[in-house]
């Protein structure tokens, strides 16, 4: 099997970067015009889509003002000027949050929220396996043990009925992850987190406008945390942010990412009376940011509209499984997903079918893999620290349990995405993807048996 692709691999390659499908009554098989004749550009045929796709990040000349002003004002720190705090106050008004504080990244907000919720070495926190590598990584830097809760296959996000199980006397929170901008079910996740004494910490960092049942994504735990990476729908290089409805804990946020400073209700006698690091935002991100926040709100429902669209046409094609979303709830689609049936496409393997997907124009990746085996929490559990913190007989079952996710394994087997870029093209394009998998399920039989 080919190394997987990272998502921001995938990304980068996919912003870089019409036969028309009739459909038969719902649930039937679909019809393509000519799709007998119409070989698959994989053995030789015309890919469905010659051209490119929405590039991203965008760029407008409008938002160069507000940038220049920054620079010439020569107050680039966060705490010599305004803009980072004007952005954070936009940021929590359309997320409907109390408070909003900006970071360096999402992996610093998720720092931050895990220290402020007090996750410590020798705790365990349960998240989804099913994400960027960040979420491992801030349990693991904290000395933590991030104990996997199972995913749901239809949903890609953390089972809740999978939770309780594997809560212990030294389970401190819950982080689950709205990954690819589909939320969680999170009344079961807060629920239990009630029932057992446990912060909950959503990543967001992939949910901007996302809901759950009326309320955003961020707004729905202890605290939410977001990134703004390049890729992300709301970009600025870098740059993240914790939100929350609770002054104390935003004021513990803002002391510890700054140094330990005081803010607010959080203050001692001294200037640095707590611990703390730089994980600030800078104000060149802030201005960029905040003239994005319109774009934020009308490209979500563009997105929507076309996620919407697809997963209508691609249901009705046999071995194509769009993703099920909680009830009443809203997606922002990072990545577009569905889950994929070899045997519906002639036992044509997954790899292949994404290659087939490529070669007609359309960048499909598998994304994310199993990454607890990959290495890292090799390392991790086999380290001093870890070893000094948890038993040898707490670690091996640790280790042995990794094997018990097989909704994830599944998840990870049978996941192809298309990235958001995508969802922002013209309707005639996206019957492109919808063209191109139907003809690859037309002639998956010949693609299966080709080298």
């Amino acid at each position: 099997m080919s190394k997987p692709m990272t998502r921001r691999g995938f990304i980068q390659q996919a912003a870089a970067g019409s036969a028309a499908i009739t459909w038969m009554s719902a649930g039937q098989a679909p019809s393509l015009f000519a799709a007998e004749a119409a070989k698959p550009a994989l053995l030789g045929g015309t890919p469905v889509h010659p051209g490119g796709w929405p590039t991203w990040p965008t760029w407008s000349e409008s938002w160069e003002p507000a940038v220049l002003k920054v620079l010439r004002s020569r107050k680039w720190f966060r705490g010599s000027g305004e803009t980072v705090a004007e952005f954070e106050a936009a940021y929590a008004n359309l997320l409907g949050a109390k408070r909003c504080l900006a970071t360096a990244s999402g992996t610093t907000a998720l720092l931050v929220a895990l220290h402020v919720m007090d996750v410590d070495a020798g705790d365990e926190v349960i998240v989804s396996p099913y994400t960027f590598i960040a979420t491992y990584n801030v349990i693991l830097i904290n000395k933590a043990l991030p104990v996997f809760a199972d995913t749901d296959p239809a949903t890609l996000t953390m089972d809740p009925a999978s939770i309780e199980s594997r809560i212990t006397d030294r389970t401190r929170a819950i982080l689950p992850v709205h990954i690819y901008g589909m939320p969680c079910d999170m009344d079961p996740i807060n629920a239990l987190a009630k029932k057992h004494k446990l912060a909950v910490v959503e990543d967001a960092c992939q949910a901007w406008l996302a809901e759950y049942k009326g309320q955003k994504c961020g707004t729905l735990g202890d605290l939410g945390c977001f990134s703004f990476q390049e890729s992300k729908h709301l970009p600025a290089g870098e740059g993240g942010a914790v939100t929350g409805n609770s002054d104390e804990l935003i004021d513990r946020c803002t002391s510890f990412h700054n140094c330990g400073r005081a803010c607010g209700s959080f203050k001692g006698d001294k200037p640095y009376f707590t611990r703390g690091s730089n994980y600030r935002m800078q104000h060149f991100q802030a201005a960029l940011l905040t003239q994005q926040l319109d774009k934020l709100v009308r490209d979500t429902a563009v997105r929507r509209e076309n996620a919407d669209y697809l997963t209508a046409q691609l249901r009705q094609i046999p071995g194509i499984q769009p993703v099920r979303l909680p009830e009443n709830s809203r997606a922002v689609w990072h990545l577009y997903p569905f889950r994929y049936d070899s045997r519906q496409f002639s036992g044509l393997s997954r790899d292949k079918f994404i290659r087939a997907l490529n070669a007609e124009g359309i960048p499909a990746s598998s994304v994310y893999h199993e990454m607890y085996f990959d290495g890292l929490i090799d390392e991790a559990i086999n380290s001093r620290g870890y070893k000094k913190l948890f038993s040898a007989e707490r670690l091996k079952a640790y280790r042995d349990s990794l094997q018990e996710l097989k909704g994830n394994r599944l998840v990870c087997q049978t996941t192809v995405a298309v990235t958001q870029n995508l969802l922002l093209a013209e309707r005639g394009d996206l019957d492109h993807i919808i063209e191109a998998i139907g003809k690859i399920h037309a002639h998956s039989a010949a693609l299966a048996k080709a080298a």
